[in-house]
């Protein structure tokens, strides 16, 4: 399959050389609003093709899949070009800015009958998967609670710090906590509590959330861009405990009985953990469907309606909402 990239940034990049090494997938084209960068991007990665627009790249009707590594402010409008153009579409987490642009785009791709996805990879990578075995032998007894935390030390770059890019530590980082939490306890939350600390310009820089689940199991959060945090997802049982190194990027996850026996799961090899999401989509196409079982368009509507709720009770909204 053809793919396309949009944008030329960091994760672009990194995308961009992880197709290059997979098998059935070809780096066919790239975008960017200046003709330079996407020249030097196509150069430097061995696209074929280059574009000076995101449209023109939409236009070109030998593209399977766009991959869209825009800012997360930019995410809607992108999907909606590359859907109403006939292009399948995988976008970068958050999905969108806020829960009805996500469903808008779902929509126009269910008419379409175009596959549109959200790259959160942590859903898609063996690992995920490996946890959800673990979690179905109940090695630990009944699951009580959870851990899970997600920084990095970028509070200065733009991106992060301007609210007219949706900017903030939740979209940002915030996202893998939600998410891993709800890999383990599922959908049913019957309480919410939360705070943030925000910048100069108004979005959340660090948080602490608490949910409870079912009305008894609870999962402790936190997220920040002021500190790298050492990534950690922890799982508790009555009967010990799971611990999920690097929830971001697992690198090996150990079993711990309460009498002191370990049971360690170890990580395979990949080529950057971003193939398994493209490998998921381009399934889901062959398929003829428009979304893919990793990653349902239910799950991402869950986790950002509950990122709309946290939003709205630190008094969060971004100038374009």
């Amino acid at each position: 399959m053809k793919i396309g990239i949009l944008g030329t940034g960091i994760i672009a990049g990194k995308m961009a050389e992880t197709v290059n090494r997979m098998k059935d997938v070809q780096l066919y084209a790239v975008a960017s609003r200046t003709e330079s960068k996407a020249h030097d991007f196509a150069v430097k990665f061995g696209a074929k093709k280059y574009y000076d627009s995101y449209e023109a790249l939409a236009d070109d009707e030998n593209i399977d899949l766009i991959y869209i590594a825009t800012p997360h402010s930019r995410h809607f409008q992108d999907s909606v070009m590359c859907l109403e153009k006939g292009r399948n579409i995988l976008c970068e987490k958050p999905f969108t800015v806020n829960a009805l642009q996500a469903e808008k785009v779902f929509e126009l791709a269910e008419k379409r009958n175009l596959f549109a996805g959200e790259a959160m990879w942590t859903r898609f990578m063996p690992m995920r998967f490996t946890l959800d075995k673990i979690l179905s032998e109940n090695p630990v007894g009944r699951i009580t609670s959870l851990t899970a935390n997600t920084g990095y030390s970028i509070a200065g770059i733009e991106r992060i710090k301007n609210p007219d890019l949706a900017g903030g530590a939740l979209l940002d980082v915030g996202i893998y906590p939600l998410n891993f939490a709800a890999m383990v306890f599922g959908h049913n939350i019957t309480d919410v509590r939360s705070s943030c600390v925000k910048n100069e310009y108004g979005v959340d820089m660090q948080n602490s959330i608490i949910l409870t689940f079912n009305d008894s199991e609870t999962a402790l959060l936190h997220s920040t861009v002021c500190a790298n945090t050492d990534l950690l997802g922890v799982i508790y049982g009555e009967n010990g405990r799971i611990e999920f190194r690097n929830i971001n990027n697992c690198e090996g996850i150990t079993v711990i009985q309460n009498n002191g026996e370990r049971t360690e799961h170890l990580t395979p090899e990949s080529i950057s953990g971003y193939e398994y999401e493209v490998e998921a989509a381009c399934r889901a196409i062959t398929e003829r469907k428009t979304e893919c079982t990793e990653m349902p368009h239910s799950e991402t509507l869950f986790i950002m309606k509950l990122m709309d709720r946290l939003r709205y009770d630190w008094n969060i909204v971004y100038p374009f909402e």
